[in-house]
């Protein structure tokens, strides 16, 4: 198996720098690979590799997560529409004039919001446990709701053990049968931007945010039924925060989607089945 090397690069957007993971040839079809919470580009270290095989990978962090800038909270705005215009600026920086998009977790409703602005652009989307449907939140998403309908100091304060070393390693291990498969790095590395100097509180600006992305849901659904975008759901069944019904539920608007459930701890799956060069 032949793969290309990964390198490790920044541009700056506007005002701020956005560190990113490129392999691949240049003129190969785009595959650009948004991470979420509480993680950064890392997460698709081992992937890129693979997919270098046959596509040009980018996988840009976050600002706000992973090597890219993270300004204080108090002097940016951590919206998700905030975070898409400075990922709308970085593909418009690279020239990416026909991508797929593989999202997961926060990376889905920055993808979704770029394929509602970019409809002509977007050739496929694999989404990866990032929903955009209602009956995919679970139950463990009482807490930030309850922030979202009350945004007080209480509400805001009971979502900060979301931030702990505890429960960033246990995202990684929850469900797993065998931890011995964990990379310790992957955790280590999420905490350790997490405890910088006031990153919870831009983390816990984008928790109260995020109501912004369920609002959105059926404009995605619009967009989805209207494109009739080539779309795989990944699915880890485990997953205590997004459910497999919400991965099931992006048939009811694309019926050709194509659904896969994974219990492994090892994705068994290559996006290269997909037609990723359609014509819209």
């Amino acid at each position: 198996m032949k793969t290309n090397p990964v390198k490790h690069l920044t541009t700056k957007v506007n005002d701020l720098t956005i560190f990113y993971r490129e392999a691949g040839p240049e003129d190969a079809p785009v595959i650009l690979l948004l991470h979420g919470f509480p993680t950064s580009s890392h997460m698709y270290r081992n992937l890129i590799p693979l997919l270098s095989e046959e596509f040009r990978v980018i996988a840009p962090d976050l600002i706000g997560f992973g090597y890219s800038d993270a300004p204080n909270y108090k002097e940016f705005d951590y919206t998700f529409d905030h975070l898409t215009e400075y990922i709308q600026g970085f593909i418009d920086q690279l020239g990416l004039k026909r991508f797929a998009v593989q999202v997961f977790d926060y990376g889905a409703p920055v993808g979704f919001r770029l394929a509602l602005a970019n409809p002509e652009k977007v050739t496929g989307i694999i989404t990866q446990n990032g929903n955009a449907y209602e009956e995919g939140l679970s139950e463990n998403w009482a807490t930030t709701q309850k922030y979202w309908s009350d945004p007080n100091e209480e509400n805001r304060n009971a979502l900060r053990e979301l931030l702990t070393p505890e429960m960033t390693k246990w995202q990684y291990i929850h469900g797993v049968e065998d931890e011995s498969l964990i990379a310790p790095e992957t955790y280590t590395l999420d905490q350790l931007f997490l405890d910088r100097k006031d990153s919870d509180e831009l983390q816990l600006d984008l928790f109260k945010n995020y109501a912004t992305n369920v609002a959105l849901y059926p404009s995605f659904h619009q967009y989805f039924r209207e494109t009739q975008v080539p779309l795989l759901a990944v699915w880890g069944n485990k997953d205590p925060f997004f459910l497999p019904a919400g991965a099931e539920a992006f048939k009811k608007d694309l019926p050709e989607a194509i659904v896969k459930f994974l219990i492994r701890d090892i994705l068994p799956w290559k996006p290269m089945s997909m037609k990723l060069d359609r014509k819209l």
